[in-house]
């Protein structure tokens, strides 16, 4: 019957953004047959310039004008709805108005899991997901949930440089081909925190304690490592769990916890800096593979390109929305884990990577040797210590 259900919701949402597409082809459709005008190449070049490439209007490359549907997984004026903006301002910039971006918030097109299902059938063109929802389908991905993979220091730096030199995309990209989906980078979101209403001052203090993780198999394994029983669950229940102390916490990045308002019910906030908070923003593989291969190349370069600069954008949201949420309410704790308690924590993570070998897809070896090698070739690169 659950299923039966699900399938009947997705049905629902296929016909709904069916019927805004029709409503956006009528809107345009204005009786003006020469509403799209190809603009010439500069100086008789066909192609643009000399190279071939064409210069500054990618708009030439394409027939016909494209309208896009991009999912996002969190509401207006979080990260990937944010970049998601931008990256839609972009492409309208580069295209002279040829490549448009409909960018739709959490909510409205269902939730996570319906989101990623829906960019993976084609009925919308992309979903800004996390590794962890998407995983349902990419199993593969879960290795971005382990923990304490990354350098606690200069994390972005360290993904920029494997993203743009390593080889995880190449392997990360073949397991979501697998699937009918292309990813174009991984941005950083910022470490998850642990929102609790009990203190967390080492890891015996995890001990029962009921979490709600994101809906990934890794993830609860992750939590269970340290004592605790962690249980996903949906976005948009966390709140309702909380205040009726179904759970006794849960795991998001700062800026979420303020803009869900899981803040007003919690009493402790914990950093173990053991798992920063990664999107994935992917393209359905049959519309990506349809697109002239420069415009696939500006899309890659923008979320590449965006790493760094979007990683300021976030660490520093993070410090206001922890400063506003302890003005708010003072009697919060905000607690870092560091030194031997830390240590311990590291430690109980070790041998979740061997359950990633069993759970983590067909490719699950070979991803998760390529992103170690990748990370401590960039920690060389960079000069960094762990």
């Amino acid at each position: 019957m659950k299923k039966s259900n699900r399938n009947v919701k997705l049905l629902v949402l296929m016909l709904s953004m069916l019927l805004i597409g029709m409503l956006i082809f009528v809107g345009c459709g204005n009786g003006d047959e020469e509403s799209v005008v190809e603009a010439e190449p500069e100086n008789g070049d066909e192609n643009g310039d000399e190279n071939g490439e064409a210069e500054g209007n990618l708009g030439d490359l394409l027939p016909a004008p494209i309208e896009a549907r991009f999912a996002s997984e969190e509401i207006e004026g979080d990260f990937m709805t944010v970049w998601g903006e931008n990256y839609a301002d972009h492409m309208r910039e580069v295209t002279d108005g040829k490549y448009d971006v409909d960018v739709y918030p959490y909510g409205t097109l269902g939730d996570t899991r319906d989101i990623n299902e829906l960019a993976q059938l084609g009925v919308v063109e992309y979903v800004f997901s996390d590794f962890a929802w998407i995983s349902s389908f990419v199993p593969e991905a879960q290795v971005l949930a382990l923990h304490y993979l990354w350098p606690p220091d200069h994390m972005p730096e360290t993904l920029d440089w494997v993203v743009r030199n390593g080889d995880f995309m190449d392997v990360l990209e073949e397991a979501f081909r697998r699937n009918g989906l292309v990813p174009l980078s991984v941005l950083y979101e910022g470490w998850q925190t642990i929102s609790s209403n009990r203190p967390i001052e080492s890891v015996d203090d995890m001990d029962g304690f009921k979490v709600r993780v994101m809906g990934s198999a890794l993830l609860v394994e992750d939590y269970r490592a340290y004592g605790a029983a962690p249980t996903p669950m949906a976005y948009g229940e966390i709140y309702g769990a909380l205040q009726t102390n179904l759970i006794d916490g849960q795991v998001n990045p700062i800026f979420a916890i303020r803009s869900m308002n899981f803040y007003e019910v919690q009493d402790y906030l914990t950093d173990i800096f053991a798992e920063p908070f990664t999107g994935i923003p992917t393209v359905n593989m049959q519309f990506f593979d349809s697109l002239p291969e420069e415009i696939q190349q500006e899309m890659r370069n923008f979320w590449i390109d965006s790493i760094l600069p979007s990683a300021e954008w976030i660490d520093a949201r993070h410090e206001e929305d922890l400063e506003a949420m302890l003005d708010e309410r003072p009697d919060i704790v905000y607690h870092e884990i560091t030194g031997d308690e830390l240590e311990e924590f590291k430690e109980l993570a070790m041998p979740v990577y061997d359950e990633f070998l069993e759970i983590g897809g067909p490719q699950a070896e070979e991803i998760l040797e390529t992103l170690l090698n990748d990370i401590e070739n960039a920690k060389e690169a960079l000069g960094i210590e762990d």
